[in-house]
């Protein structure tokens, strides 16, 4: 089970550290976060209250659940208890409010630019089908951003549970939509099953369609997941990556090649891949080169938010401000804003780190 810092409230939220300057003020990407998994736990309760959903004490005690995920039963439950959260998000303002939530929590954290992660085709069933479902999905984000001023895009993710066929098809509907705000495509799910190369075609046809490469790798899976999400799907990123930090060889082609690796600490200790936040190799990664952008992954079974992600990396890691600033710098130049939006989030970066 996931400790939070000294520093962190009850509900996993970073407070002002008083030994640095307020993380929450330093501007950041989101470039790792899970769609239904970025929901509140009070708008879980409510939602399942609604539709008259039961939900076991793991998700409506308000408290993260105890999960450890390195073994199948492990990362069943996990799934189990997804797969039930999910089952609540049944009409299109349901999604609405999700995405308005979550961009809330982001600008919160400090967060200015975010990349939710989505398979459409989970929702697909009681949103009218895959198309739209999307579509629900991407006007939602749209609205969030011009209520929020968060610059937000989607990441498109396929499932490795599921045949590559549908991957291609997903990836097919990912780029007809790419002037609609899908910036990526993904892999997620148990990185232990299967083969990378089976989604190999469906890698193909997103980045010939301009998308980015995000697939899931070096999680549960040891440093040979990393390699295959390189080889086999050519990753501009990868989600997690953390086990690379296994392979000198690999971290320093990683660092070669600048491929950023979506680090989430807090989800890290929670899912028994570290026993304790310390273990996390923050520290290996980014001394070795290799670009990281901390992200929260799931909130809502994880317990802690972004700016977290940065006070685990000052506290348990001794990370300094300059450091924390590169971080946060690092996950600007992994994510897909354009190059305006970039140049102004590292100049503002810049005047965080200036300010007395």
């Amino acid at each position: 089970m996931l400790h939070f810092p000294a520093s962190a409230s009850p509900g996993g939220r970073a407070t002002d550290a008083p030994t640095g300057r307020n993380l929450r003020l330093l501007p950041k990407a989101h470039l790792h976060l899970h769609f239904t998994g970025s929901m509140r736990s009070d708008t879980l309760i409510e939602l399942a209250d609604k539709y008259g959903v039961h939900l076991p004490e793991a998700l409506s005690s308000g408290e993260p659940p105890r999960l450890r995920a390195t073994d199948e039963r492990g990362w069943f439950r996990f799934q189990r208890l997804y797969d039930i959260a999910r089952s609540c998000l049944r009409e299109p303002e349901d999604i609405q409010r999700l995405v308005r939530e979550a961009a809330e929590e982001d600008v919160r954290d400090g967060s200015r630019w975010l990349e939710i992660q989505v398979d459409p085709t989970s929702y697909a069933p009681r949103l009218g089908g895959l198309i739209p479902a999307l579509e629900i999905i991407l006007d939602a984000v749209d609205r969030a951003a011009r209520d929020t001023g968060l610059g937000m895009r989607v990441l498109v993710a396929a499932n490795r549970m599921k045949h590559p066929l549908d991957a291609r098809t997903l990836a097919r509907l990912a780029v007809r939509y790419a002037d609609r705000g899908v910036v990526g495509f993904g892999l997620s799910n148990d990185e232990r099953r299967g083969f990378a190369r089976d989604f190999d075609r469906a890698f193909a046809i997103a980045r010939e369609g301009g998308l980015l490469a995000a697939p899931h790798g070096g999680e549960l899976a040891g440093p040979s997941s990393v390699r295959d999400c390189l080889d086999d799907l050519r990753a501009a990123r990868v989600g997690h990556g953390v086990r690379a930090a296994e392979d000198p060889r690999l971290l320093r082609r990683l660092a070669d090649r600048q491929v950023t690796c979506e680090v989430c600490p807090a989800s890290n200790v929670a899912l028994g891949v570290y026993d304790k936040a310390e273990d996390v190799p923050l520290r290996a990664l980014f001394e070795a080169g290799v670009p990281m952008a901390l992200g929260a992954d799931d909130p809502l079974l994880f317990g802690a938010r972004l700016a977290d992600q940065y006070e685990l990396a000052r506290r348990s890691h001794g990370f300094t401000d300059a450091e924390l600033a590169e971080l946060a710098r690092q996950s600007i130049r992994g994510s897909a804003a354009p190059t305006p939006v970039r140049d102004g989030l590292i100049a503002e970066i810049d005047a965080w780190l200036a300010a007395a």
